[in-house]
């Protein structure tokens, strides 16, 4: 998806700052998408979905630490990697209480900010660090009451306000000018081509080299549906578009939203109808 949208504005230096948009996956909307189909969705198919996604935004917050990072402060990048180390040691002697994660989490926080690199990294070691299981209670999973605490706070106000608060497109004064603008259709088409396409090679070439092999119970077509849900970039596509053009004025910020939104729902629409038609089709065989 990257190469696709660099292709398209590889003439425009200020363009080419959002070569990153197209690169991410939205996997709560993409997953929830994937969960209207009902039980016809192979759980393994689902699997993959969530591991394509999780390793798709792993991968753009990388490249939001490494491309779009400011000058480094030294002394509170060290403040960070410190409190990772204190983390570390309170994951190695078991520490199951939530407590003190978060009181350094918060200190981690602060240091990535002011450090120069993104802090929305805090969030993704913070969690590496919380223990799965407490050794006393073996039922109990700190990491995952954690994220059942968090859960209705960001499913219900963090992402629909993030969401409301960078998708507004002002449709009303769209031109065609502005929809045909390089910065939108390369998002548009790095979301909607590009990243199936990508996927479906790496996925290929994984087969046919024997390193990996299709997921039980689904076939080439249920793996290109999802595939282009993996074209819904939405609030990870919105958040790395704010990084790649915050200084490039409103009209910039635009395009890339409309590019981001279009993209995504055409992405979605796609995946459900070949999803639709190719799990109809497995399901009418003759075993």
């Amino acid at each position: 998806p990257a190469a696709v949208y660099a292709y398209v504005n590889w003439s425009d230096p200020v363009a080419m700052k959002g070569w990153a948009i197209p690169a991410a996956t939205d996997i709560a909307f993409a997953l929830g998408i994937l969960m209207l189909l009902g039980k016809r969705v192979p759980a393994s198919l689902k699997v993959f979905l969530v591991t394509l996604a999780i390793f798709d935004d792993i991968g753009a917050i990388v490249i939001i630490a490494l491309f779009y990072t400011a000058n480094l402060s030294v002394t509170a990048l060290l403040t960070a990697l410190l409190s990772m180390l204190v983390l570390l040691i309170f994951n190695r002697r078991r520490v199951a209480d939530i407590t003190p994660y978060l009181i350094v989490g918060l200190v981690m926080w602060t240091a990535l900010l002011k450090s120069g690199v993104h802090a929305t990294l805090a969030g993704v070691i913070l969690a590496m660090f919380i223990p799965m299981r407490d050794v006393n209670n073996s039922e109990r999973s700190p990491v995952k009451n954690l994220e059942h605490d968090l859960h209705g706070m960001v499913a219900f106000f963090v992402l629909p306000v993030f969401a409301f608060a960078n998708a507004g497109v002002p449709l009303l004064h769209l031109t065609a000018e502005q929809a045909l603008h390089p910065v939108p259709l390369g998002i548009f088409l790095g979301l909607v081509v590009g990243k199936p396409v990508g996927i479906m090679l790496m996925c290929g070439l994984g087969v046919v080299f024997k390193i990996a092999k299709l997921p039980e119970g689904a076939n080439w077509m249920n793996l290109l549906g999802v595939a282009l849900l993996c074209g819904i970039g939405f609030t990870m596509s919105l958040f790395i578009g704010g990084l790649a053009f915050e200084e490039t004025g409103v009209n910039q910020l635009m395009d890339e939203r409309l590019g981001i939104i279009a993209g995504s729902v055409v992405s979605g629409v796609l995946g459900v109808l070949v999803l639709q038609w190719s799990l109809r089709k497995t399901t009418t065989e003759p075993k």
